[in-house]
C-alpha cells in the first residue's frame, strides 16, 4: 500500500543554490511534494562540486527531479513551468530574478496562486538588502558570536550553519502557512526569509534579557546565566554536561560528591549565589567528576532523574542507537554514478503522513525529457533547446 504523503499534489519549483533553498524544497519533498530543481546547464548547483563530492549535494536535494535551464534564453520554458507550480523557492540575492524577468509580480501575472519564497542574508526590504550575506555574516550582526566561547576569547561562530538551517526550515513553514491561506482565497504571496533574522530568533531568550532590562550577556562557556551549576564537566575520558541548577538537584550532586557542607555554605546555598559564585563551584565538581569515566556519570545522573548527557563528537553522534537507529536520522541514498551516502534525514516526525526519500538526489538535467514533455514539448523540440543550451 502507498504511503500516505502530506503534501501529495503540490508542485515545488526549485531555483535553490547550496543549503538554505535547497533544505527547504528537500524538506517539503521529504513529505510528498513534487520538486522540480532548476540547474544551470553544464554546471547546475554549486554544491554538486563541494567536498565530499556528491554527499553535500545529496543530503539537500533527495526526493527531486532536476531539470536544467538557462533562464536568461529560456524565458518561454520558464513561464511554462511557473504556471504549473504552486510554489516557487530561490535563494538569490534580491532583484536578480526581477533582473531576469521573474520578479513576484511578473509571475503572479501568469499564477495569481503562486506562493513565492525568496530566502536571502537580510530580507527583500531596507537599506541592506543588496548586501552579499552567508551564515557566519548572520551570526556575526545578530550577535550570535559575541556570546559564544569561553570568556576572554575572541568572538566564535557556531560551528554548524545555523542560521541557514533556520532559514529553511522556517521557509518551508512560511510556505505551508501560505498555502492553507490559499487554499481558502485562491491568493498567493511572498515569503520573504533573512538569514540575519533567523540569528536574531536563535538569539531570543538572550536577547530579552537587554530589552527587559539591559542586561548583556557575556560568554560563558557551556554554563548559562540563569543557573548554576551547568554546563560541560571533566570526565576521565571527556566531557559531559550536567545541569544541577535548581536547588533540589544541586542537593543530589552534593550527596553524590559527599560535600554536603556545599549546602550550608552561604556562597552556594541557593541559585542566586550559585550563579555569583558558579567559577568556584565549577572547580570543585571539576575536581570531583574528573576521576570517574563519562559513561558511569551519565548513568548515575540519569538513575537520579538529572538532567545529563555526554559530548559527542561527530562520529559518535551518527553511531548513537536512539538518534541513527530509533529516529532513523541517517537514511541511505544513492548518486547515481558516484555511490551511495548516509545523509542527515528529517527530524519532523508524523504519525500518519512520515516523511521519507522517495527519490534518490538527481543527477543534473536527468528529469529534462520527462518534465519538458509534461509541458507539450515533443522529442525533436527538446533536442533542439539541448543543442541551443537552452536547457
Amino acid at each position: 500500500m502507498e504511503q500516505k504523503k502530506a503534501l501529495v499534489g503540490i508542485k515545488v519549483l526549485d531555483m535553490g543554490r547550496v543549503l538554505s533553498g535547497p533544505l527547504c524544497t528537500a524538506i517539503l519533498g521529504d513529505f510528498g511534494a513534487d520538486v522540480i530543481k532548476v540547474e544551470m546547464p553544464g554546471t547546475g548547483d554549486d554544491s554538486r562540486a563541494n567536498k565530499p563530492y556528491g554527499g553535500y549535494f545529496a543530503c539537500f536535494n533527495r526526493n527531486k527531479k532536476s531539470i536544467t535551464l538557462d533562464l536568461k534564453q529560456g524565458r518561454e520554458q520558464f513561464l511554462k513551468l511557473v504556471s504549473r507550480v504552486d510554489v516557487l523557492v530561490e535563494n538569490f540575492r534580491p532583484g536578480v530574478m526581477a533582473k531576469l524577468g521573474f520578479g513576484y509580480d511578473e509571475l503572479k501575472k501568469i499564477n495569481p496562486g503562486l506562493i513565492y519564497c525568496a530566502i536571502s542574508g537580510f530580507g527583500q526590504t531596507g537599506p541592506y538588502s543588496q548586501r552579499a550575506c552567508l551564515d557566519p555574516v548572520a551570526q556575526a550582526m545578530a550577535g550570535i558570536m559575541s556570546v559564544t566561547g569561553f570568556p576572554g576569547t575572541r568572538p566564535v561562530r557556531c560551528g554548524a550553519s545555523i542560521c541557514d538551517v533556520m532559514a529553511a526550515q522556517n521557509a518551508a513553514l512560511g510556505i505551508l502557512m501560505a498555502l492553507q491561506y490559499r487554499s481558502k482565497t485562491g491568493e498567493g504571496q511572498i515569503v520573504d526569509i533573512a538569514l540575519v533574522d533567523m540569528g536574531v530568533t536563535a538569539m531570543s531568550s538572550i536577547i530579552q534579557n537587554y530589552l527587559s532590562d539591559g542586561y548583556m550577556n557575556t560568554k560563558m562557556g557551556n554554563g548559562y546565566v540563569a543557573g548554576a551549576p551547568g554546563g560541560s564537566y571533566h570526565a576521565k575520558d571527556g566531557e559531559f554536561i550536567l545541569n544541577a541548577s535548581a536547588d533540589k538537584s544541586f542537593a543530589k550532586l552534593c550527596v553524590l560528591m559527599k560535600r554536603e557542607d556545599l549546602l550550608k555554605d552561604i556562597k552556594f546555598s541557593n541559585r542566586k549565589a550559585r550563579c555569583e559564585n558558579r567559577d568556584e563551584l565549577d572547580d570543585i565538581i571539576n575536581a570531583w567528576t574528573v576521576t570517574k569515566t563519562i559513561e558511569e556519570h551519565v548513568k548515575t545522573f540519569l538513575e537520579l532523574k538529572m538532567v545529563a548527557g555526554p559530548v559527542y563528537n561527530v562520529k559518535q553522534t551518527t553511531e548513537d542507537p536512539q538518534i541513527a537507529v530509533v529516529r532513523g536520522m541517517f537514511p541511505e541514498v544513492e548518486v547515481a554514478g558516484i555511490g551511495k551516502f548516509k545523509i542527515t534525514g528529517q527530524p519532523i516526525k508524523l504519525s500518519e503522513t512520515p516523511a521519507n526519500i522517495y527519490h534518490n538526489p538527481p543527477a543534473l538535467g536527468e528529469d529534462n525529457t520527462e518534465v519538458y514533455s509534461l509541458l507539450g514539448y515533443d522529442e525533436s523540440e527538446i533536442k533542439a533547446m539541448s543543442d541551443k543550451h537552452i536547457i
